[in-house]
């Protein structure tokens, strides 16, 4: 017995392998751990868990094939140099692993760890070759601290000299540290003098405070802990009271208070000023605080760098898809950071960025980056792409420098020119988010660094580059080495270096942009890095003059200075927190308040202890994005290939809501009282807001577009007015831009597909999505349906009578090739009918019929009644009552006839009764006037007749 899958006469066993293997593992995109440094077990998120569509394979020496359970997965591979860890698969059937640490892992050394993970399946044949391979996903794993160190003093003693009979308010002042990675462990949180009997004390900052009277002080040894009990100081000291250390903050509520009933409690201390230090801490939120996640290029339009902006590190697409090789950080609410490692490196496409370098332009990057090696790492690099190793301009950094190389293109004096401009700054090397910009104007060059202006403190020069007509290459995250033309090329090719990447950058990136033609301003620059949440106060007028309130750049921290203590407390009353986005990120931001209190000498008398808490900002509650309207439809072939086209969503609806949980009313729960179910205690309300929309993605279900025949088009005018851009290519277009749900409608209503060849065409189908906030919420599938009606043309011809109908007229076209699409054979299409034909032919026989069939009942009912007519007059004229005196109940001959004429009317009621079954209630009551109208005055008139007395021989 034989197969034949790869090539024939293959054995069964052999063709198992190429039949049953077809699809990769599948495993999540990133994951986030955490491992703590005395356990080896990593707690993920999401679980590691990869799933196969397969019946994997399994091959013993002999080459037998064995069918294992489906769904088999055989192991984890973690890609990465001296990664401590590694992944185990502790269910193949299910797919289920973990990951753990090979060794004893030291927070002290590193605090993170970055690398990626694959799983394979078990359909791995003698030579390998048939192995699956899922896709690598990264994994971000955080180690957790233990309390391993003990604090040490950074001084073996602390010596100090007193005067007997004076008293010291401060004598020397101790400090220890700890060695543990944590703000927990490594914290020191007091103090304590373990020598019984001195008359000296300690407060918990380490300062020596003099109790009684000493003739002299040779050593001080001192014992600390971190349990704040342990030591209970005799005096009274000044503290913050009044102060949460947990407040809430619901989205969408505006400012909150955060010290609505602090004071200061001084403790009858005499002082003369009072300074006050409040930190809100959100470097762990985003980008170092909370910030609108819309593209780059989109928060420049909001601030008002309305052209020009080209994104070079955008969120993968359709459009822009060079930065799918890289690995994102995807936990922080579709806030778009890019990580490199020093192995990582892309090409931006040919044509994406045209600059000018004579021109002015701008170079906007936000980037976090910590100490390193003292080797370049390259920002960004344009440099030629073959042949030659030129560098035409790069941003680089270099031993925590940042260097930005201008190479000036050939010019009639060749004389040397400014070329590099270095920077020394310490926030490139400090692990956290600062926002760069970079104003050219050569020979002028600006730096930004999240605000604030630094102009250059070194700048080289050098020549011009030499004339060539070798293109360039632009990348990110290293820089491009075309071959470098030499002689030994010729004489010795091995020692020709191919083209490669180098000077890896390592750390992370977002929001790279290059703006051509135009300086970005300061209040662009100012709107762009400012945060959306931070510290508010409100000062009343009658303290404003004695406190004094100052705020860092982006209103973090802020210093509340006076000497007058009921107006510090009515200004720490006064701070807020204020959040603006409609959907913040939630979380916890840590809060810390540092007093400090001077007595008459100018001096801190007395010591105030920090008060620290944090504000815990609440999940918003979700907006769901619907899209509705007509989702299948038919139009002729002759609108697909008009001007206009046809309009792919003519009635589409964008709507989002939000639902909430409402606890019942005081009336819903008294009537309910008597109800024994718990759960009738909240409603589930579901109602509708307005938010803004970024994206919205229209793509072909099916085959590409085929741009020769077919295309999807929009009004340009129209997305201009409205601020938006438009990107295509044969997949679908791309609309984007920040704007209101509205705007969206009105644009997505003017989508055409149009198509000039729809002789073999059957339907079109389409798919659309919206999104909000670069993903983050996302809209359903609104998937459209457009099938085209094929007419028959008709045929001019001098006598109408003789041409034939055109179902039966042959029409020869020539053969269209459509792949993909519902098709129909092109001579099919030109001699059948087609459907909507038929059905009109079929309404139009129908309506005839009824027509006819209404005409000769109302004629029967006619006839009908004549023949009564003349029945009555021919009885009136058989009697000759001349000589008789006859008399008649009238009532009898009237009750007979006319329940004779009932019986004929049902009888004929009953056989039309199934003929009558489709006429409408309309046609009935018209047909019943028709019918009953004129026949009952007849047979009025003739009943009249039958009961007139003819009393002309009756005698008086």
């Amino acid at each position: 017995m034989a197969a034949y899958c790869a090539g024939p006469n293959v054995s069964l066993t052999a063709a198992f392998s190429c039949s049953l293997n077809k699809h990769k593992p599948w495993i999540e995109t990133t994951y986030h751990g955490i491992v703590t440094e005395n356990d080896d077990k990593v707690l993920l998120d999401p679980p590691l868990i990869a799933l196969d569509k397969d019946a994997p394979l399994r091959y013993a020496e002999s080459f037998e094939v064995t069918l294992t359970e489906e769904g088999e997965i055989c192991g984890f591979r973690i890609h990465g140099q001296n990664v401590p860890f590694e992944a185990v698969v502790l269910d193949k059937s299910t797919g289920e692993g973990v990951i753990r640490a090979k060794d004893k892992l030291d927070c002290e050394l590193q605090k993170e760890h970055t690398f990626t993970i694959q799983a394979y399946d078990c359909g791995e044949g003698p030579d390998g070759a048939n192995m699956k391979k899922s896709h690598k996903a990264t994994v971000h794993i955080q180690v957790n601290d233990i309390n391993e160190y003990s604090p040490v003093f950074k001084e073996k003693s602390y010596k100090a000299t007193v005067i007997e009979g004076k008293k010291y308010d401060s004598i020397l002042k101790v400090e220890a540290v700890d060695a543990d990675c944590s703000f927990q462990f490594s914290q020191i949180c007091n103090y304590e003098i373990v020598t019984p009997d001195v008359p000296f004390t300690v407060d918990k900052d380490g300062k020596a405070l003099r109790l009684a009277a000493s003739s002299g002080l040779s050593a001080l040894y001192l014992l600390f802990t971190c349990v704040q009990s342990t030591l209970v100081s005799p005096l009274r000291s000044p503290f913050l009271q009044g102060f949460n250390k947990r407040i809430e903050y619901e989205p969408g509520t505006g400012s909150l208070a955060l010290f609505p009933s602090m004071h200061l409690e001084t403790c009858d201390e005499p002082i003369t000023s009072i300074r006050a230090s409040i930190e809100l801490e959100t470097n762990h939120i985003g980008k170092g605080c909370d910030r609108d996640t819309y593209s780059e290029k989109s928060l420049h339009k909001l601030c008002g760098a309305s052209s020009g902006t080209v994104e070079l590190l955008p969120a993968p697409s359709s459009s822009a898809n060079w930065t799918v090789g890289l690995p994102t950080d995807n936990g922080h609410d579709s806030d778009q950071v890019f990580e490199f490692n020093g192995t990582q490196a892309i090409k931006v496409p040919d044509g994406t960025v045209s600059t000018n370098l004579k021109e002015p332009f701008t170079i906007s990057v936000w980037m976090r980056h910590g100490p390193g090696a003292h080797e370049k790492e390259t920002i960004l690099c344009n440099s030629d792409k073959t042949d030659m190793n030129r560098h035409h301009y790069s941003l680089y950094v270099h031993n925590c420098r940042l260097i930005f190389l201008l190479r000036q293109d050939p010019s009639e004096a060749e004389n040397y020119k400014p070329a590099e401009f270095h920077w020394k700054l310490d926030q490139v090397c400090d692990k956290e988010w600062h926002h760069y910009v970079l104003n050219v104007e050569f020979p002028t060059v600006s730096m930004f660094v999240d605000g604030t202006v630094f102009e250059p403190f070194l700048v080289t020069e050098d020549y011009p580059l030499h004339p060539s007509k070798i293109e360039t290459q632009l990348t990110i995250g290293a820089c491009w080495q075309g071959k470098r033309r030499r002689l030994s090329c010729v004489t010795k090719p091995v020692t020709c270096a191919n083209a490669r990447m180098a000077q890896f950058f390592r750390g992370n990136l977002a929001g790279l942009i290059i703006r051509s033609g135009k300086l970005e301003n300061k209040k662009v620059i100012d709107c762009l890095y400012t945060c959306k949440e931070g510290l508010d106060v409100q000062l009343p007028e009658e303290v404003a003059s004695a406190v004094k309130v100052e705020f860092n750049p982006n209103q973090s921290s802020l210093t509340v200075e006076g000497d007058d203590i009921d107006a510090f407390d009515k200004v720490m009353q006064h701070i807020s927190y204020l959040n603006s986005r409609q959907f913040p990120t939630p979380g916890i931001r840590h809060l810390r308040i540092s007093t400090t209190v001077k007595c008459f000498n100018e001096e801190a008398c007395v010591s105030v202890p920090d008060a620290e808490g944090y504000v815990m900002v609440l999940q918003p509650e979700e907006p769901k994005i619907s899209l509705s309207g007509i989702d299948h439809f038919a139009r002729s072939a002759a609108e697909f290939e008009s001007q206009e086209g046809v309009t792919l969503f003519p009635e589409l609806r964008i709507v989002s809501t939000i639902t909430r949980e409402v606890e019942a009313d005081a009336e819903s729960e008294a009537a309910e009282g008597a109800d024994d179910d718990p759960t009738v205690q909240e409603t589930v309300v579901s109602e509708e807001i307005m938010h803004n929309l970024d994206t919205c993605e229209v793509t072909v279900v099916g085959d590409e577009l085929d741009g020769e025949h077919e295309s999807l088009e929009v009004d340009i005018s129209q997305l201009q007015q409205r601020a938006l851009e438009m990107s295509s290519s044969n997949l679908g277009l791309v609309i984007t831009g920040v704007n209101t749900m509205a705007n969206y409608e009105q644009v997505l209503h003017l989508i055409r597909y149009k198509n000039w060849h729809t002789e073999a065409l059957f339907d079109r189908k389409f798919k659309l999505v919206c999104s909000e906030l670069n993903g983050r919420y996302i809209s359903n599938d609104f998937k459209v349906e457009v099938n085209v009606i094929h007419t028959a043309s008709p045929v001019e011809h001098a006598n109408n009578a003789m041409v034939q109908p055109n179902f039966i007229n042959p029409v020869h076209h020539a053969s269209v090739d459509l792949s993909g699409h519902n098709l129909v054979n092109a001579h099919q299409a030109s001699v059948v009918p087609s459907a909507a034909t038929i059905v009109i032919v079929v309404c139009v026989s129908f309506l005839v019929f009824m027509i006819i069939l209404g005409v000769f009942r109302i004629r029967a009912a006619h006839q009908r009644t004549m023949r009564d007519q003349e029945n009555g007059k021919e009885n009136e004229m058989d009697w000759d009552d001349s000589a008789l005196t006859i008399t008649v109940n009238p009532m009898e001959t009237y009750e007979d006839q006319h329940s004779s004429e009932e019986e004929e009317e049902e009888e004929e009621e009953s056989e039309d009764g199934e003929e009558e079954d489709d006429i409408t209630s309309a046609e009935s009551e018209s047909s019943e006037d028709e019918e009953g109208g004129e026949p009952e005055d007849q047979q009025g008139a003739s009943r009249q007749q039958q009961l007139e007395w003819d009393d002309s021989t009756l005698t008086y």
